[in-house]
Order: C-alpha cells, then sequence, then structure tokens
C-alpha cells in the first residue's frame, strides 16, 4: 500500500477517481435528501471552510516535506562529488603504484555512482548497488595497503579521505530511503474525500462537470508532491550532474 501511495501516474489516477466520486456520492445524497434547510447553511459552510483550510495546510506541509527531502538528496549528490574528486587528489602522498589503482578504482566507482543515479528499474539499482559495494571494499582495501606501510600524517589524510568517500554514499542512500510517511498521505487522501463529499452535498452548482475542479486540482497537487517525493519514478529526477562534470573532468585529465 505504501509503495502505491507513492507512484506519482497512480497515485494521480486513483486520487482523481476516488475525489470525483465522492463528490459525486455527496451530490447524490443531497438530491435524495433535497439537501440543506436555510437554518443549516451557515453551519455547513462554515465546517466546510476550516475542513478545506485544514487540507491546504497539510497539502502545504506535505508539499514542504517533499522539497526539503528533494533538496537533501541534491545536496548529498554533491557533496558525493566532492568527496571522490578529493579523494582523487590526495592519493598524490601514496607511492606512485598505488595511486595509479586507487584512481583506476576511483573512475569505477564514480561510473557505479553515475549508474545508480541514473538507474529506474529494481534491476539497475541493484546491480549498480552490488557493483557500489565490490569497489568500496577493493578502495578501501587499496588504501589501507600502503598507509600501513609508510605511516604517516600525511598518508593518514588518504584513509580519511577514503572513509569520507564511503560516508558520503551511506549519507545519499539513507536520504533516497527517506520518503513521507505513508501515514501523511492516508491523512491527505482522507480529508481530501471528505472535502468533495461536502462540496458535493452542500454546493448547488448548475453544472455537475463543475464538481471535477476540485479533483482534478487535488490529483495534480497530489502527482506534483509524489513526484518530487520519488527519485527515480515520475517526470522529475535526481541528476547527477556533479558526478558527471566530476567523470568529465577525470577523462580530459
Amino acid at each position: 500500500m505504501a509503495n502505491l501511495l507513492r507512484q506519482p501516474f497512480f497515485l494521480l489516477i486513483v486520487a482523481f477517481c476516488a475525489l470525483w466520486a465522492a463528490a459525486h456520492i455527496g451530490l447524490t445524497f443531497r438530491k435524495k435528501h433535497h439537501g440543506l434547510t436555510d437554518e443549516d447553511t451557515q453551519d455547513f459552510t462554515f465546517i466546510v471552510g476550516a475542513t478545506l483550510t485544514l487540507l491546504g495546510l497539510i497539502i502545504g506541509f506535505t508539499f514542504s516535506m517533499a522539497v526539503s527531502r528533494y533538496d537533501q538528496r541534491m545536496n548529498f549528490e554533491e557533496q558525493e562529488a566532492n568527496a571522490i574528486g578529493t579523494e582523487y587528489l590526495r592519493v598524490d602522498a601514496l607511492p606512485p603504484a598505488n595511486a595509479a589503482k586507487i584512481r583506476s578504482l576511483l573512475k569505477e566507482y564514480l561510473e557505479s555512482r553515475i549508474q545508480y543515479y541514473a538507474s529506474r528499474n529494481a534491476e539497475a539499482v541493484a546491480d549498480s548497488s552490488a557493483a557500489t559495494m565490490r569497489l568500496q571494499n577493493q578502495l578501501w582495501t587499496a588504501a589501507v595497503a600502503p598507509v600501513q606501510a609508510q605511516p604517516t600524517s600525511v598518508t593518514a589524510l588518504v584513509l580519511t579521505g577514503m572513509n569520507d568517500v564511503l560516508n558520503a554514499q551511506g549519507y545519499a542512500q539513507a536520504a533516497w530511503w527517506n520518503r513521507i510517511p505513508a501515514a501523511a498521505w492516508i491523512l491527505l487522501i482522507t480529508i481530501s474525500v471528505f472535502c468533495n463529499l461536502l462540496i458535493g452535498y452542500g454546493v448547488r452548482l448548475k453544472s455537475e462537470l463543475l464538481f471535477l475542479i476540485l479533483p482534478i486540482v487535488l490529483s495534480i497537487s497530489f502527482f506534483l508532491i509524489a513526484d518530487i517525493d520519488s527519485p527515480r519514478r515520475g517526470v522529475i529526477h535526481i541528476r547527477a550532474q556533479n558526478l558527471e562534470s566530476l567523470a568529465e573532468s577525470l577523462k580530459a585529465q
């Protein structure tokens, strides 16, 4: 259920159908019971206004959560590129043979990280993650051996830089797993359904097509929030532009 709520296009279609059905149910119920009396109209208007206000606040907070997570993923991608680039320069402190081996592994690791960001299906993500873990072990082994053979404060910086490379990948991975909770989606959709029920029951419109306006607006809002919150699905993706720029600069060297 939680995964389905995080599929932007699925959420767009299901939300629109559910919200339009809720408005239509409210309209049908009003026709059967002849709507509201004049005495109840004022109280009903107050309830609808309060419910719509609450819905707007929750949409705003949820959108803010999605944007903050998107920015966090972008920042960690930048930090990962900086960590790899810095380590690529720090290996100059090692013997030439060891430095050449680590640089070769760093270039391969960089390509693996770019592939991870570009992957859009589970199989490609699993392959890039497996390659990342394999290369991390090789990089750490390649960095530890020469530092142990020649332990100085300068060579120790190589291990510190390699640790930063590995940590940056972990932080980026955690940011990609950090999504809007399913409970927030359920609350948002539930309040939206009740809002459309109330509007269908209490608002007197000459054309039933006008009841489509709120479901369409809310569905697009849900789609945008889910799209920003989903790194791999939808139309808004996290591009590894810093990693790609670093890869181009290393190839130029």
